[in-house]
């Protein structure tokens, strides 16, 4: 038996092992993107709750066979993301009042611990930016344009996140963000909701502007509760009430 293997036959070796880590790889990376791209969709709102998936369009537009698809929607079921029924395939959850009530105060105590770290960490730089996209979101509440105002909604509130830098914590939120952003960013509000929404935003600017980390807490879990409010209210409008 050889100890030391002759150079040749190391380097084979070692493109030999590459090749074998090459053929698994690909694999892995299809069934992670696959589960990321619909998980983006989810959050774009272009997969609605009780939506049907369809397969063949989504195999069509990934370019994918149905084996990694399969898989990618079984992890999203896991989830609690999708539903998955015998012979009735796949289809978006719904999110109902008793969740709303569950997730919204944890979602509620991630932002807080998120905004009181960031008001600990962030830089002028980082409070620049952020003041930045709160203008422009203004602007865009001003002339009345939801799509844009709730993207830079948005990105405040991940602003928060990535300021903290704290991993773990990100990950969380952005796992219940999944579940919970269809109806809390899309659901419908009134004028009296968005104007009220508008007033938590700035209450959170001059807390962090002021470095102020217990206030900017206390606010967005008051800003938290505010947005189940009107998510119940989405859910269950006061003329479906009135019918009844």
């Amino acid at each position: 038996m050889t100890l030391h293997a002759a150079p040749g036959a190391r380097l084979r070796e070692t493109r030999r092992m590459a090749m074998s880590d090459t053929a698994i790889i690909p694999r892995r990376s299809l069934h992670d993107e696959l589960a990321a791209q619909l998980r983006d969709m989810l959050m774009r709102g272009d997969l609605k709750a009780g939506d049907k998936i369809s397969e063949q369009a989504l195999c069509q537009r990934f370019g994918v066979s149905r084996t990694p698809l399969r898989e990618a929607l079984k992890v999203l079921a896991n989830e609690g993301l999708l539903i998955l029924s015998p012979n009735r395939g796949a289809s978006v959850a719904r999110v109902s009042p008793d969740e709303v009530d569950e997730l919204f105060p944890i979602m509620g105590a991630l932002e807080a611990v998120a905004g009181e770290t960031a008001c600990a960490r962030a830089t002028d730089a980082d409070v620049a930016a952020v003041q930045a996209m709160h203008d422009e979101m203004l602007v865009h509440y001003r002339a009345g344009d939801p799509a844009a105002y709730l993207r830079l909604n948005r990105a405040i509130h991940e602003k928060f996140f990535d300021i903290a830098g704290n991993h773990a914590l990100s990950q969380l939120y952005q796992t219940l963000m999944v579940r919970i952003h269809a109806v809390r960013f899309i659901a419908q509000k009134s004028s009296d909701r968005w104007r009220e929404a508008v007033d938590d935003h700035e209450e959170m600017m001059a807390a962090l502007r002021a470095r102020d980390g217990a206030r900017l807490g206390a606010i967005l879990k008051l800003h938290l509760r505010h947005k189940a409010a009107m998510v119940h209210e989405s859910l269950d409008p006061p003329e479906s009430r009135a019918a009844e």
